[in-house]
């Protein structure tokens, strides 16, 4: 998804009433009191403002993991699905119980799950009786979630004297039938969106992660998708801004479970922010942020149980701040896997042989960190993924490491990314030595090393074991 298809996507934007994004997770509608906390917040919002917000929600907590673990457990045919389904009920209708005490609302709440359930039910027992659950059901599952906490939420609203509205975003978030991970057809959404929601009158609440193609067909936009529903909302209807609600105060310097001197970082910049949250700062889906780049629209992470905290600004602009590094990120649970050959030097075509088969067997390589003798070449994925890539370059290079092109082909796992991430990085000389000296004298062992010709980055590759020292040691260095 390039700068051309993001170009082309403002083409049809139109100049509209400034309006506020608040896009709500998992855990801030977890439960009935998190959703009247949800609602008192957006309310409150709805008085400040003249133009009403539109109102982005997840499905609650765990309840996208428990369908997708639903829809897997009937492909196998095992009937336990039931109990897994029967579990998700109870968690919607005791929420519906607590929220709505007066029986005529609390009965028309339940009139309209009731539908929903027995359309999951049904599609869980086609699932179960044929065995199987291919990419396109397992997306019409585990959607589920959004649509039932989203019809919970916006009545809830509605009851507490506010007027609000369910949105179903599969009618205005147009994509391709990659299931799974769709792709946004820009042009399409842009227009649907700005007909469905340019009147700013109401609260309307949108179903988060989900979409659909143009033939009606349901799809969901990856994990944690709902950030992304936010900011494709956001850039179509020029939003003043786009908050994402969680249940933190906003991106910390390093994860505060590890290091219990990091603070909040006041305000990042769009790449920044992308950089951290592509290494594991899971404040942020990684995709939220292309479309309002472009529109130059800040992002606010805000924390539901602490609405008052200022938060994270993400903007374009930002002032510069006096430390060389803004924060750092971590992947956990990779593997390397090290390709070795002394006559790979000058052989043509080794290397692309090499990421073509690794693309071949549907992996993604996180990183890459190759000798410029080009003797080697290590490739760090998550561990699934490079289990799956080692199979295929063992075949696919068989060849090659028959006749000692290449001499091993070989994979260590229990593996960690580590990343300093910063503007001020650029143009500094000094950081790598002042990482490698705190890492050293912290007694880290360095495996691989990164660094983009952006210098906003430099990533290490070292052992599981050494994850907490090392970012302890790291953050003292350059932030304390």
């Amino acid at each position: 998804m390039g700068n051309i298809a993001y170009s082309k996507y403002l083409d049809y934007f139109v100049i509209i009433l400034p309006m506020q994004i608040m896009k709500f997770g998992g855990s801030s509608v977890a439960n009935a009191d998190r959703i009247r906390n949800v609602a008192n917040i957006v309310i409150s919002k709805s008085k400040l403002e003249e133009d009403k917000p539109v109102v982005v929600v997840s499905a609650m907590k765990g309840v996208t993991d428990a369908l997708i673990r639903a829809a897997s457990t009937a492909g196998k045919g095992d009937s336990s699905y039931k109990s897994i389904l029967k579990d998700m009920m109870r968690i919607h209708y005791e929420a519906a119980d607590t929220l709505f005490s007066q029986k005529t609302i609390h009965s028309e709440i339940c009139g309209s799950l009731n539908p929903l359930f027995k359309e999951l039910e049904d599609v869980l027992r086609g699932v179960f009786l044929i065995k199987e659950c291919s990419p396109r059901t397992n997306d019409l599952i585990s959607g589920f979630g959004e649509r039932l906490s989203c019809l919970i939420i916006a009545a809830y609203i509605s009851s507490d004297h506010a007027r609000a509205e369910m949105v179903d975003a599969r009618t205005i978030i147009r994509t391709d039938n990659r299931y799974g991970r769709a792709t946004v057809d820009f042009e399409t959404t842009a227009q649907l969106v700005r007909k469905r929601l340019k009147k700013n009158n109401i609260i309307r609440v949108v179903t988060g992660f989900i979409s659909s193609t143009a033939n009606g067909i349901a799809t969901t936009l990856g994990r944690n998708g709902s950030d992304y529903t936010a900011s494709l909302l956001g850039a179509a209807l020029n939003a003043s801004s786009v908050e994402i609600w969680t249940d933190v105060d906003g991106v910390f310097t390093a994860d505060p479970r590890i290091v219990s001197t990091a603070w909040v970082i006041e305000e990042i910049s769009f790449q920044e922010a992308m950089e951290m949250s592509f290494f594991g700062a899971e404040v942020i889906h990684p995709y939220t942020l292309l479309p309002v780049i472009e529109k130059k629209i800040p992002v606010y992470i805000k924390n539901t149980l602490n609405p008052s905290a200022p938060g994270t600004r993400i903007a374009k602009n930002v002032s510069r701040k006096n430390q060389p590094i803004t924060g750092i990120a971590s992947i956990d649970n990779v593997s390397m896997i090290t390709i070795e050959g002394g006559d790979m030097i000058g052989m043509p075509g080794i290397i692309n042989q090499i990421f073509s088969s690794i693309s071949n067997s549907g992996a993604n390589i996180i990183m890459i960190s190759q000798a410029s003798s080009e003797h080697s070449v290590c490739l760090i994925l998550r561990y699934e993924d490079a289990h799956k890539a080692l199979k295929n370059l063992k075949k696919d290079l068989s060849d090659a490491i028959s006749s000692r092109i290449i001499r091993s082909v070989k994979i260590t796992d229990a593996l960690e990314i580590i990343a300093i991430i910063g503007d001020n990085m650029r143009g500094q000389i000094g950081i790598c030595g002042k990482l490698f000296n705190s890492l050293g004298k912290a007694d880290v062992n360095i495996l691989a090393i990164a660094q983009g010709s952006t210098e906003l980055n430099i990533s290490i590759v070292i052992s599981n074991k050494d994850e907490i020292d090392a970012i302890l040691a790291i953050h003292k260095a350059f932030l304390e």
